[in-house]
């Protein structure tokens, strides 16, 4: 549960704030002005109290131009999920099962990819995004020219225009996540030519280490590294066999007898073609599991789906559960119609899809602002955990693979079932340009 201790009373209820909504542009606009001012000034307590800075925006006019020389970008091999992305597929008929999760090249997690901007000033920032070489080639014809010669400290207004260059063919999906993998290597730059980590750049509620939930893999040995929190991989749908559904929900109910009452554990149904009825169904089977939260129920375009799930699962209902989903929207315009609807209690973007730490941050304040709980996919990343650590809501982080020397690169430090915040300058990653060449992935440029 969110420490009651972290509940504002000076921040706008999630009723408070759909009523804004309600009383039309004027309305929400003045309780956006309310939360923009005491996001700030809560963004600049709390850096103090962490000798983090104020927070402030990223400006240009904090010392000399520097500017942006270049600009590029490379599809990554991710682990075993990248083998064979390039590859065609062969399917056994019209009815193959695998035409409906084969994810193509550009799938997010499989197609992940690397900017590296280089400034004037020889800074080096990298930021991690996906779509594989989709998002390479918009990045290398569109992006680039937006942002070679520009100065890489105005990050969020680059932001802006780079988003709005894109608004009549790039709201959602490819762009989205080709603009988080350049926002994020400005961010990176400013952090380094700050010398400060972008957790204390980007206000919010900073703190120096936040609880991991590991995802997948086994959970004796999670706990035994010191992990208390758990997620479980539970793909199941309306086409699944009642006897196939049941085992699952049997390994779920087992799985919280090893973590205990004091950890938190979810499940993560990945779901493409859920149903409302059939997802109560499940829950109702899952709730000796005492479950934190269940995440993907549903298609990620289902967002009304979603709201009856709230009220008939959730806390709009009979509280059995939190209803979680996100990690497949883009940008605050996309978060925004979840708040509205109420159709999520835990959202979860993942600051290398949704748009980078730019998106992330206003997502991050639109979330809190509505009352809601912000837990980044992938939290557990260089990438996601300034957000994570910075959202007041946010209870875990969640895990990032390792195994790889990349991979590796991008993760932070580990402590006694904590995530530690980098003190480093830009995002505490150790990656080189050398690495990432490296690490591109075999048959791409």
């Amino acid at each position: 549960m969110i420490d009651p201790t972290l509940r504002d009373p000076d921040r706008p209820s999630r009723r408070r704030f759909l009523r804004g909504v309600g009383r039309g542009i004027g309305g929400f606009a003045a309780l956006a002005a309310g939360l923009g001012a005491r996001s700030g000034a809560a963004g600049t307590t709390a850096g103090a109290a962490h000798g983090w800075g104020s927070g402030a925006p990223v400006a240009a006019a904090q010392g000399p131009r520097i500017t942006v020389r270049s600009v590029d970008a490379y599809p990554i091999y991710i682990g075993p999920r990248s083998d064979g992305l390039l590859d065609p597929p062969v399917f056994d008929s019209d009815d193959d099962p695998r035409r409906w999760r084969w994810g193509g090249p550009f799938e997010q997690l499989p197609s992940a990819i690397i900017a590296v901007v280089k400034t004037d000033q020889g800074i080096v920032g990298f930021g991690m995004g996906a779509g594989g070489s989709a998002a390479v080639e918009i990045i290398r014809g569109h992006l680039r020219h937006l942002l070679i010669g520009a100065d890489p400290r105005n990050v969020e207004r680059l932001w802006d225009q780079m988003y709005s260059s894109a608004l009549l063919y790039g709201r959602r999906g490819l762009f989205p996540m080709a603009l988080s993998a350049v926002d994020n290597a400005l961010w990176d730059i400013a952090g380094k030519h700050a010398g400060r980590p972008v957790a204390s750049m980007i206000g919010g509620w900073p703190r120096e280490r936040l609880a991991i939930y590991q995802t997948g893999g086994d959970v004796r040995d999670g706990l035994a590294r010191g992990i208390r929190h758990f997620k479980i991989g539970t793909r199941v749908g309306p086409h699944t066999p009642p006897d196939e559904q049941r085992r699952v929900a049997e390994a779920v109910v087992a799985a919280r007898d090893l973590v205990g009452p004091d950890g938190n554990l979810m499940i993560d149904c990945v779901s493409r073609n859920g149903t409302a009825d059939w997802a109560v169904g499940f829950a109702r089977q899952l709730r000796p599991a005492n479950l934190y939260f269940m995440e993907e129920l549903l298609s990620p375009d289902d967002v009304f789906g979603y709201a009856e799930l709230v009220r008939r699962i959730g806390g709009g209902g009979p509280g059995w559960t939190r209803v979680a989903c996100g990690e497949h929207e883009y940008t605050e315009h996309g978060f925004d119609v979840l708040v509205r609807l109420n159709a999520a209690e835990v959202l979860q973007p993942d600051i290398t899809w949704c748009g980078g730490v730019t998106a992330a941050k206003r997502i991050r304040d639109l979330v809190e602002g509505a009352g809601l709980e912000l837990i980044p996919h992938r939290g557990g990343s260089v990438w996601g955990l300034p957000i994570a650590l910075t959202a007041r809501t946010c209870t875990m982080a969640e895990s990032f693979p390792a195994g790889s020397p990349i991979l590796d690169a991008m993760s932070p430090r580990f402590d006694d079932g904590d995530y530690v915040a980098p003190t480093e300058p830009g995002f505490g990653s150790t990656l080189t340009e050398r690495m990432v060449l490296d690490a591109r992935l075999p048959g791409t440029f």
